[in-house]
């Protein structure tokens, strides 16, 4: 389990981070989402020793950090890193090798997901030679190559097609069901839903919402209807039993007034619009992340 504790990161006055304690347990992703600024890839600094905290504590297996954890670390930087110039095959055995692999273990490793990335025809390349998408394969490989116990994922999908997205999704998934403990930060609100058992939303180096997936929807789910219809709904916006809507071309997500059943609502709107389809959801992580950090302090 990787464990930190009351987190506070300062620079020259400027607290970037302030009292973040959270916790992510073995085989689980845990979602470290926020907006651009909002502390995240400082918060991450910290976890790999690039940055010491200004006070907090960081444990890993209950254990103060060591620099033998830091080779049980696998790092996806936002801003990718690679040696340009270099063989595709080289720049992975040197960051194995940093990793404290062997050689022959390495290369044995490389030419495996090399292939399993479908990128083996491309090992003698030089890195600038291959498009963003394969760049990024090459780094996210050298990320997972020395089986690291906490891997690390900072925007791991950037560059990526739809079709290598969903690779990477399942790799995720599969490397979080082999026991290993995943921490990923993302602007993909959707993905995280997808993927994260956990997640904690910070805004200006501070906790907005923490907790499992489910039951933080669970708490901002309150009277949240989604319907599909034709006819011009414009009208949907100005109706008292109407709390917030989101409303597009042929579907609107609608809160209610909280003492407002959707059934009767469902009842009052049908005689003026054709619905084609009507439930009760769950809020969006996408819809959470956006009332939360329009509500949060300034």
């Amino acid at each position: 389990m990787l464990k930190v504790e009351n987190l506070t990161k300062e620079f020259k006055g400027v607290t970037a981070v302030k009292d973040l304690s959270f916790s992510v347990e073995q085989g689980k992703i845990f979602g470290l989402l926020g907006p651009n600024g909002a502390g995240k890839t400082t918060t991450i600094r910290t976890i790999i020793n690039v940055i010491k905290p200004t006070t907090g504590k960081i444990y890993f297996d209950d254990k103060p950090l060591t620099e033998s954890f830091f080779n049980q670390v696998g790092y996806l930087p936002e801003e990718r890193g690679l040696y340009k110039k270099s063989k595709v095959v080289d720049v992975i055995l040197y960051l194995a090798e940093i990793k404290g692999m062997t050689i022959p273990d390495a290369k044995n490793k490389a030419q495996s997901w090399l292939r399993k990335f479908e990128i083996e025809h491309y090992r003698n390349k030089k890195i600038e030679e291959l498009s963003k998408g394969n760049q990024q394969k090459v780094q996210f490989i050298s990320a997972i190559i020395h089986e690291p116990k906490l891997l690390i994922l900072d925007e791991p999908f950037s560059g990526f097609d739809p079709i290598n997205q969903q690779f990477i999704k399942e790799l995720i998934l599969s490397l979080a069901k082999s026991g290993k403990i995943i921490i990923l930060s993302t602007h993909q609100m959707e993905t995280a839903e997808r993927l994260c058992t956990d997640i904690l939303l910070i805004n200006k180096g501070l906790e907005i919402c923490s907790g499992l997936l489910p039951n933080v929807k669970k708490t901002f789910g309150s009277n949240l209807i989604k319907i599909e219809y034709s006819g011009d709904g414009s009208f949907l916006n100005s109706l008292p039993e109407v709390k917030h809507i989101d409303n597009y071309s042929n579907y609107a997500e609608i809160q209610l007034e909280d003492n407002i059943y959707p059934h009767d609502f469902l009842r009052k709107i049908v005689p003026v619009i054709d619905i084609k389809y009507f439930s009760v959801i769950e809020p969006s992580l996408n819809k959470i992340f956006i009332d939360l950090i329009k509500q949060s302090p300034n």
